[in-house]
């Protein structure tokens, strides 16, 4: 056995070692989201909702603060599906990790699910956006069953002797996610299934059959028999549903348990394996002869929750927003502490361009969305708010959730690695981005859904184009831009094929109206020499003029 001879050993020069850490931005978190956010002020008063300043404000630290780690914790612990009990019993039950229910508990105090149902006042459908737009920059997922759930309502007062049971418990504020009958509970959420395997966006192509247990009709208990190929949140208390009967697609409520407190032949078939919305469960279910209720008229069930779709899509377009608002921020915030070439990113002007690009298109997203959230406040009491509404809906889910994607890649790169990694928020944020331009409706259904508005009611183009028109003899390029795309619309032939092409011009428009009248004008010129002038296809090729650093300084989170 012989000895090792000791090896000689040297300690590393001071320039070799790697633990000391320079050049790398602070973290954003924490950081309230709505006093950080100037554009998002200025909204919320601008549109009537002011009056719930403190109340978004208090939101907003929660959102940038506590909900930005539950986020995390959600995401990496996503849901899984107990269909049995050890014994064999079916349970279809999902579980999920502590910080999603401690989401939902913080949405549903706050009043995300139902703030304009609980305390109508002007303003209040902009004071939920706000609360909304807060809520998905820290965690989308969790958003999905509270904009369900408030979605449900004008559905459900359609059959009043429902909501008379139901809305009390919806609306409560109180979140209780245990597996047991409603009238046990605090109060409840309600989710949604409409698309089936064979048919997705055409419904009508839906096979699912009802049976009337007695003699039918508004009110009555039916048999449900079928499935659906996406039902998100399986664990809501009851769901809107469409099943076909003799008089055609109808809309029914079919709880989780039975009336005589037994589950519900509503059997979980397998949670979907999703690209992002990780932390909210979606399903494939079927129905083995589950109980519903039929809501409203028999065969008009399309009409029936059709108001419920039309909500669900106006989240689609804050959450997009929101997460744009999210993207930005990060990108901003790491390129003004980052140094590249001996000055910070945010002074280069090459990467100014690209962050004012970035900053252009997520105010604008914001001003379309309260905007549209005005006008659902001001549409019971005025027509011409309410065929607003009803256009601007389908064209900003469109439009603003098509261009979110793009626009959160963009603020991955401006971060470079440390953006496609998953410490940072961005991968995430990149994986939600698509989720809002498909779920309840692709682009193109949206497209085929304004023209079906413009072709019901004649008048809802011209209210559209009046709002747009507010803004004209400010800016020659503008009015130049309407005049053309008025010409366009006035032309019948071949509509449907340059379906997309005249809807994102007709977001365009309204998005370029808005911020030339909110008065902020580096942001309204560049908009509209980058927009609405042409330009380039990606984000970072402002023309020559465009006041990048103010456009920048503007959106930077005000720390």
């Amino acid at each position: 056995m012989t000895t090792m001879e000791p090896v000689e050993t040297r300690r590393a020069p001071e320039d070799l070692r790697t633990h000391q850490v320079f050049n790398q931005p602070t973290p954003l978190e924490p950081c309230n989201l709505y006093t950080s956010d100037v554009a998002l002020q200025e909204a919320l008063h601008r549109e009537g909702g002011g009056w719930a300043q403190d109340q978004v404000a208090a939101y907003g630290e929660l959102a940038g603060g506590p909900m930005m780690a539950l986020g995390f914790q959600a995401n990496e612990f996503p849901p899984r599906l107990r269909a049995y009990d050890r014994y064999g019993h079916r349970i279809d039950e999902v579980e999920y990790h502590p910080a999603y229910h401690e989401l939902m508990a913080l949405g549903i105090r706050h009043g995300l699910h139902g703030l304009p149902w609980r305390a109508p006042r002007p303003g209040a459908h902009v004071a939920r956006a706000a609360l909304v737009y807060l809520h998905c920059q820290a965690e989308a997922g969790t958003q999905c069953p509270l904009t369900m759930t408030f979605a449900s309502i004008p559905t459900l007062r359609q059959q009043p002797e429902l909501a008379t049971w139901w809305e009390p418990r919806i609306l409560s504020t109180e979140y209780d996610p245990r597996p047991v009958p409603p009238d046990q509970k605090a109060g409840v959420t309600i989710g949604m299934g409409m698309t089936e395997k064979q048919g997705g966006t055409d419904v009508r192509a839906n096979t699912t059959r009802a049976y009337p247990l007695g003699n039918g009709g508004a009110g009555q208990a039916y048999e449900l028999v079928g499935h659906k190929w996406f039902c998100s949140a399986p664990m809501c208390d009851a769901f809107l549903v469409t099943a076909r009967t003799e008089q055609g697609l109808s809309c029914f409520l079919l709880p989780r348990w039975r009336p005589d407190g037994t589950r519900n032949a509503f059997h979980i078939q397998r949670l979907k394996d999703k690209l992002g919305n990780r932390s909210n469960a979606s399903s494939e279910v079927e129905f083995a002869g589950a109980y519903a209720v039929l809501v409203g008229e028999e065969g008009r069930g399309v009409r029936t929750i059709i108001e419920m779709v039309a909500l669900t899509r106006f989240d689609c377009i804050v959450g997009s927003a929101a997460l744009m608002r999210q993207a930005l921020a990060q990108a901003i915030h790491h390129c003004a502490q980052r140094q590249v070439f001996g000055r910070a990113l945010v002074q280069q002007p090459l990467m100014a361009n690209v962050l004012a690009d970035l900053a252009l298109e997520s105010e604008a997203a914001l001003a379309f969305a309260f905007r549209v959230a005005r006008a659902m406040d001001q549409g019971t009491e005025d027509e011409a708010e309410a065929l607003l509404a009803r256009i601007a809906r389908p064209i900003g889910k469109y439009w603003v959730c098509k261009r979110t994607p793009f626009h959160v890649h963009e603020c991955q790169e401006c971060l470079g690695g440390l953006g496609y990694v998953e410490e940072s928020n961005l991968p995430r944020l990149y994986r939600e981005a698509p989720v809002n331009s498909i779920w309840e409706g692709s682009g193109n259904v949206q497209c085929l859904d304004v023209l079906r508005s413009l072709a019901r009611d004649p008048r809802t183009l011209e209210v559209y184009l009046d709002e747009v028109r507010r803004a004209r003899g400010v800016d020659r390029r503008f009015d130049a831009f309407v005049d053309r795309l008025e010409r366009d619309l006035a032309r019948p032939g071949d509509m449907e094929y340059r379906a997309r092409e005249l809807v994102e011009r007709l977001a365009l428009a309204l998005q370029a109206s808005l911020l030339i009248r909110a008065g902020q004008a580096a942001v309204a010129d560049g908009f509209v020499a980058s927009r609405l002038e042409g330009g380039g296809r990606a984000f970072g090729t402002l023309p020559p003029g465009v006041d990048v650093q103010a456009i920048v300084e503007r959106a930077r989170p005000r720390l």
